[in-house]
């Protein structure tokens, strides 16, 4: 089992669920209205007035066959709208219950 970490633009909310659900994904905890700025050339995301856009965050325990369909298609995601920012890692779990 891996679990897979995807932060991405306010924008993609639906479609990074539609993402999970495609490669048979049912479970996931998304946090809404994430602060933050992208590590290379990313935009502050702050909810503020500034800088209204901000981020979610998804968290999903998936099977390890499952992990590599899901980055590809976030990357092809990623790279239609690079400006938008989306990013996925992936850990290794070791234990749950």
């Amino acid at each position: 089992m891996k679990a897979v970490f995807i932060s991405y633009n306010q924008a993609y909310n639906e479609e990074i669920v539609e993402v999970l659900e495609s490669c048979g994904q049912r479970g996931f905890t998304r946090w809404e209205g994430i602060q933050g700025k992208g590590g290379f050339n990313g935009q502050p995301r702050f909810g503020s007035h500034a800088w209204p856009e901000q981020n979610h965050a998804i968290l999903a325990v998936v099977k390890d066959e499952k992990v590599e369909p899901m980055l590809e298609k976030l990357r092809v995601k990623d790279e239609a709208s690079p400006d938008l920012g989306l990013r996925a890692f992936v850990w290794n779990i070791d234990t749950m219950y």
